[in-house]
């Protein structure tokens, strides 16, 4: 296996904190990863990583080395992209993140088509509906949905989503339409989605006086969109929700739409990347065929 190999290996164990989960990007066996980890260590005589049976972490060494080993891989693949005409025929790997909801539903079905006019670029696709730390977690792009943040990312945008409130029949006739943000606080169960380390709740709504954000609580919590959608058709609560993820359930009558003069603000959907990559072509080619498709998927 070539020197190089391995050091996107290490980078790979670095950025993902965990061998196994290496050795699944990389389809390789964990013990191939080891193996390569472990040779490195042996050819540069000092330990990478602080590893026991529960956790791994880099050690001063490894924190040292990765600054270095990834300008080693973005030379190479620059040298590459240099004496190749990567704009006709890209080749490498792309680790891609999405929200459950668009993920599903409208990037997954697109990618087959990418792969089938660039057959050289493997796509590793996550999907979740917590907040993913695109560095920190070794990504190229994330599909990003909701308040662009403040970073040093780049972000394409796609459109602004539209967003409402809504709740089943059942639950209304239960417990009455909400009148307004005070009310929703005070008087209904809401819906929220919770993930480690989320904010709290805070469901903002368009006033007279401006956006104003309520704090709101509900008996039920999780960390997948597409569970809080069951829920409000189940008749136990209010949610938040994109209005394309529930579009079908509002014209079917199965959701109701609440607090129509005082709707949620839209959102941005875009997709984000370091600034570093923005020149890799396969990643600007993947972001060209993507975004306008996504836009078309959801009438933005």
């Amino acid at each position: 296996m070539s020197y190089v190999e391995t050091i996107k290996t290490f980078l790979r164990v670095f950025d993902l904190g965990s061998m196994s989960a290496a050795a699944r990007d990389q389809r390789i066996s964990p013990a191939v990863a080891s193996a390569r980890i472990n040779t490195l260590e042996t050819q540069m005589g000092v330990r990478l990583f602080s590893r026991t049976t529960r956790s791994l972490a880099p050690t001063e060494q490894g924190r040292v080395f990765y600054d270095g080993a990834q300008r080693i891989v973005e030379a190479i693949e620059a040298a590459e992209a240099a004496v190749t005409d990567m704009t006709r025929s890209p080749r490498g790997t792309l680790f891609v993140a999405a929200p459950l909801g668009v993920g599903r539903t409208v990037l997954a079905p697109e990618i087959p088509g990418f792969k089938k006019l660039y057959p050289l670029v493997d796509i590793r696709l996550r999907l979740s509906d917590r907040k993913i730390d695109l560095t920190a977690e070794g990504l190229d792009v994330v599909l990003f949905q909701g308040n662009p943040p403040d970073s040093n990312l780049m972000l394409r945008r796609i459109g602004e989503v539209e967003r409402v409130l809504c709740a089943s029949p059942d639950y209304l006739a239960f417990k009455g339409q909400p009148k307004d943000g005070p009310d929703l606080v005070a008087h209904h169960d809401c819906l929220n989605l919770r993930y480690p380390g989320a904010p709290e709740f805070q469901w903002p709504l368009q006033t007279p006086d401006g956006p104003v954000r309520y704090a709101v609580s509900g008996p039920f919590e999780s960390d997948d969109g597409d569970v809080l959608t069951t829920w409000a058709l189940g008749g136990y609560g209010v949610v938040l929700k994109p209005r394309h993820e529930v579009a079908e359930h509002l014209a079917s009558g199965a959701l109701v739409e609440l607090c129509t003069r005082t709707p949620p603000p839209p959102v941005t959907l875009g997709m984000l990347f370091a600034h570093k990559r923005h020149r890799d072509p396969k990643l600007r080619l993947f972001l060209d065929h993507m975004g306008p498709r996504i836009a078309q998927a959801l009438g933005l």
